[in-house]
């Protein structure tokens, strides 16, 4: 193994250190972001957990440390898609050239990496999961329980009700105050971040200090793969390779496989494809490679839409583009174009002391918005708190050319604009886009205003902003990756002139 030392020792970044008796266990977290909103989820991860990150020259990932018991507010953060703790980053590994010998050097790579502390993280982080998973069902039990005694108490009037939830449910989500109390109780469900999503915080982190505390010893250990009974438990894993780069003499497919076989050898885990316990990360781009543990099961951006359409804006561009203007509190908030309202849905969740207001020209997109705004209501009724309130936020259908908004009347535009591929035309762009700027030019506050518009019709826009330039300032410029098309998040500024309107814009 001394050639492989040598092949990947020289740009070693240096082992966390394993944990001493006593002291306390930290990880080294990679996150997948959207790509170009690096910067921001980077921002986010100073904000709200204190940690300093560095940006991967792997494009869409960053990486920062935390102490093990922050893993609930790391699971929490709005920018990030998928989590991995990091066992071992190489920055500068040199392949070699023959296919076997480098395939080589990464299955001997195996039996040195530094497994302990990382395994322990997630062992927590799977503790953590199946904790909460409980108290899910804990929580939907005991709202079964109280519907039961509600029907019961109230006969007649629940049917009645039942006829009216969605209506009330879409009313409620605008803050709309119900006629009985009993009403208001039930459906004013969701946007105070800091009743039920403090007292669930708290339980969290409570879990994670007493897991940490206790060892994980009720839990099933992946270093001696036993369980509490003490009956053997093998674990199933499976290898998966993300390669970037054009250097190599290998294929993904085949470094998976013999990293795989490996780690099987190392640690007499069961391989297994689909149904498997631990998904082990071999990311290698160019000359950086990056062993990981994988702590998300699915993307974190799944987390608010349950009803998805054609162009469905993944959670976490939209709090991208939303960060980008940089929400205060009573601004009002305009998404003219919001499809299923991924972006006004993120923007009240975690902007809720702003005002949002959601709409769109087609009848489906509304009716997919407002089922979606429902499921946000029901979710948080689920919760136990009783400081719960209205979610800051309307649906409406309208024509995006001409908006039932008073002129100057709004503080922050964000919205996903038709690229003309699965909605619209290029051709219709052509229209479509000056017209837009000028009505949204219209809406916005002169001098304060401003938006974030995703397009990856480039040059449409480029030509409609040239003709609107005496309403709007170009600012920043955000190249995204959206569904495998190469698009822009363009940042613009409100000047102080009227907006004038005009039949020809060409």
């Amino acid at each position: 193994m001394a050639e492989a030392e040598a092949a990947g020792g020289a740009g070693e970044a240096p082992a966390p250190a394993p944990a001493e008796e006593g002291a306390e266990l930290t990880a080294v977290i990679g996150a997948t972001v959207p790509t170009g909103f690096e910067l921001t989820a980077a921002e986010e991860v100073q904000e709200k957990l204190g940690s300093a990150s560095r940006i991967s020259r792997d494009r869409g990932k960053i990486y920062f440390e935390v102490p093990a018991r922050g893993l609930p507010q790391v699971h929490r953060l709005r920018s990030v898609d998928n989590l991995f703790v990091v066992v071992q980053e190489f920055k500068d590994y040199q392949f070699k050239e023959n296919k076997e010998d480098a395939l080589k050097d990464l299955e001997d790579l195996v039996k040195k990496l530094p497994w302990t502390d990382p395994l322990k993280v997630w062992e927590l982080n799977n503790s953590l999961k199946k904790k909460k998973t409980k108290r899910k069902k804990h929580n939907l039990q005991s709202t079964a329980s109280k519907e039961k005694l509600n029907e019961d108490g109230q006969g007649e009037g629940t049917d009645q009700k039942d006829a009216s939830k969605q209506e009330g449910c879409t009313q409620n989500a605008a803050g709309v105050e119900p006629a009985s109390g009993q009403d208001t109780e039930k459906t004013q469900g969701v946007a105070s971040r800091n009743g039920e999503e403090e007292e669930e915080e708290d339980n969290e982190q409570a879990d994670a200090k007493d897991e940490l505390q206790a060892g994980s010893g009720s839990e099933t250990k992946a270093g001696d793969s036993k369980t509490s009974e003490g009956e053997a438990k093998v674990l199933k894993f499976r290898v998966t390779c993300n390669r970037a780069g054009d250097k190599h003499s290998f294929t993904s497919n085949e470094a998976a496989r013999d990293f795989g076989g490996a780690v099987q050898e190392h640690f007499q885990w069961k391989a297994d494809m689909t149904n498997f316990d631990v998904e082990v990360l071999l990311n290698i781009h160019n000359n950086e490679v990056v062993v990981g543990i994988a702590l998300t099961e699915e993307s974190l951006h799944r987390r608010n839409i349950t009803h998805f359409g054609p162009t469905t804006l993944r959670s976490t561009l939209a709090y991208g583009m939303l960060r980008l203007c940089d929400p205060q509190p009573t601004d009002i908030i305009v998404d003219p174009m919001c499809g299923t309202g991924a972006i006004p849905i993120e923007g009240a969740t975690e902007w809720p002391s702003c005002y949002h207001i959601a709409g769109d020209n087609n009848p489906q997109a509304v009716k997919r918005a407002a089922n979606n705004i429902c499921s946000l209501l029901r979710k948080n009724e689920n919760k136990e708190s009783s400081t719960s309130l209205g979610i800051p936020l309307d649906i409406i259908q309208w024509d995006i050319c001409n908006l039932p908004l008073r002129t100057g009347s709004v503080d922050i535009i964000v919205t996903d604009m038709p690229f003309g591929k699965r909605i619209g035309s290029k051709k219709k762009n052509w229209d479509l886009y000056p017209a837009c700027l000028m009505e949204m030019g219209r809406i916005c506050t002169p001098g304060t205003g401003r938006a974030a518009l995703l397009t990856q019709d480039k040059k449409c826009f480029a030509k409609a902003l040239s003709r609107m330039g005496h309403i709007w300032r170009k600012g920043q410029t955000v190249w995204v990756n959206v569904g495998g098309l190469h698009a822009a998040v363009y940042l613009l500024k409100r000047t102080w002139e009227r907006a004038e309107e005009k039949r020809s814009f060409w």
